[in-house]
């Protein structure tokens, strides 16, 4: 298979379409969690009533014609090739935690995967919404669309005093988890992330790694989330970290400007030394090429490199995770193998931009 074939049929859009202040704003997504009535819920689930949810939603929800958000098909967890479930986790479609569930897991794709509902991960029923740039508002609306129709169709547990009930305490009340995940080179490059960490912690909001809770801000990426469900509408926690991200992407643009004016032939230098690395190197690690993409996608954004798509970031960001690769190799690679073949990717990447 071509590599243009390879990302037409692999790339979600998300990581490949532009959105709002999308030069620092790679992509908004929004969760929610729900858990039926009168089934218990996924901490004490038996097999048995985990499979209870699962038939709940075939009988209920993809039983009939195409759903207003198109057709959204039913997948088990067990059913899938570990392969396979790797490169969902590294799409972000569905969590390290629901790929595990081999036995008792299952989940909804919508065909352009802007759309994915987890099944029997923590709590029943996980609704997420994932949209590039900043759009945590289109994402709620998305969310809460489809929230709406499948709450037509199933009794979810609730509380008048405390809201929707999960198995979780932190997720009590609206169940929703907001996050924007950003590129911030920046601000790492000014040394200024340490001491703006702590003060977004204060606000009630956290900072994670590319792939959640314990994962490491490979390239420059941080996940920016809510961390209070309880006491506060669903507007109130996207709007509270809306403002936040409007001063994390304002002090990012002024970190960039100042870099510009106090070592721009430093910057440019680094931006074309890891440019030269992605464009030739025949081995390369995943820490390295995260490293180099982030310099490069820097490069583009601030004009130093033209004619190659600010996307390919959040594209190679993904393709080169273990799972795409082995996917594009057709087979297991070991991890030595999977440096050579990320190499080659990245430059056949790169190659298509400059023949485009």
């Amino acid at each position: 298979m071509s590599l243009e074939r390879f990302i037409n049929q692999a790339v979600s859009s998300w990581m490949s379409e532009d959105g709002p202040d999308s030069d620092i704003v790679l992509s908004s997504r929004i969760r929610l969690a729900r858990n039926l009535s009168d089934i218990k819920f996924p901490t004490i689930a038996t097999k048995d009533s985990a499979e209870a949810v699962i038939q709940a939603i075939k009988e209920r929800v993809t039983a009939g014609p195409s759903t207003r958000f198109g057709p959204l098909e039913l997948l088990k967890v067990n059913e899938i090739q570990p392969l396979q479930k790797r490169v969902l986790v590294e799409k972000h479609l569905i969590s390290p935690h629901l790929a595990e569930n081999s036995l008792n897991g299952a989940f909804l794709l919508s065909e352009n995967e802007e759309i994915s509902i987890m099944i029997n991960e923590e709590d029943h029923i996980r609704i997420q919404c994932l949209f590039p740039g900043l759009q945590l508002l289109e994402a709620l609306k998305a969310a809460n669309d489809v929230d709406d129709w499948l709450e037509e169709k199933m009794n979810y547990a609730y509380d008048e005093q405390y809201g929707y009930l999960t198995s979780c305490p932190t997720n009590v009340g609206t169940g929703l988890r907001a996050s924007v995940m950003m590129h911030l080179p920046g601000l790492v490059l000014t040394r200024q992330m340490n001491r703006i960490l702590p003060a977004i912690n204060q606000l009630g909001l956290v900072v994670r790694g590319i792939y959640g809770e314990g994962s490491e801000a490979l390239g420059n990426i941080f996940q920016v989330s809510n961390q209070t469900t309880l006491g506060k509408s669903e507007e109130d926690i996207v709007d509270d970290l809306k403002g936040v991200v409007a001063q994390i992407i304002s002090q990012e643009r002024s970190a960039r400007e100042a870099l510009a004016k106090t070592s721009n032939i430093q910057l440019e230098d680094r931006v074309f030394r890891s440019f030269g690395v992605l464009q030739n190197s025949r081995i390369i690690e995943s820490k390295e090429a995260a490293s180099c993409l982030s310099d490069v996608r820097l490069g583009i954004d601030m004009g130093y490199i033209k004619n190659v798509s600010r996307n390919i970031l959040n594209e190679l960001m993904i393709l080169t995770q273990p799972g795409f690769l082995q996917q594009y190799a057709g087979g297991p690679l070991r991890p030595d193998d999977r440096d050579i073949r990320r190499a080659a990717l990245i430059r056949e990447r790169i190659q298509m931009e400059s023949n485009e």
